[in-house]
């Protein structure tokens, strides 16, 4: 899947144009407003393709600076799956993911945030949250819960 959770109007051409050359074929999306951000769009798009197909797309659309979007690519018996998140002030994560999209963290990376943290737990638990691309999640977490049909409630807002 491609989840563009928020785009500028005037990029999505250019989003479409750019995942059609990653996939090798002409796309067009079904955009909608995206609440939580006014003026911005967003649309989510199936796509099948060969084994890294998902790092063509997230690729090709990385970089650009008011883009928040996600690519999954599901676990195949050629490949492990992988998973993509892109915010404007984080830049792109990858984390490979398992058979049923669970983010698999390489043992290299485990013995790095152990040897970092020492026995600093809350230092351990940073780096796994960094390891796991928490920081990625929480901020389009928000996104993610405005694409659904209901209405997007601020509980936090004051004034």
């Amino acid at each position: 899947m491609l989840f563009v959770h928020s785009a500028p109007r005037a990029l999505c051409p250019h989003i479409e144009w750019a995942a059609g050359r990653a996939l090798e074929r002409a796309v067009n999306f079904s955009w909608a407003d995206q609440p939580v951000l006014k003026g911005a769009q967003r649309t989510e798009f199936y796509w099948e393709g060969p084994v890294g197909t998902g790092a063509k797309i997230a690729s090709a659309l990385r970089g650009w600076e008011h883009l928040r979007f996600e690519v999954t690519e599901d676990a195949s018996a050629g490949g492990d799956g992988g998973r993509w998140m892109h915010t404007p002030d984080l830049g792109i994560f990858f984390a490979q993911t398992d058979t049923v999209g669970n983010v698999v963290i390489p043992e290299d990376r485990l013995r790095y945030a152990m040897e970092i943290a020492g026995s600093n737990a809350l230092e351990l638990h940073r780096e796994l949250r960094l390891a796991l691309g928490q920081a990625w999640d929480d901020e389009l977490e928000a996104f993610r819960h405005a694409s659904s049909d209901s209405q997007v409630v601020w509980l936090h807002k004051v004034g």
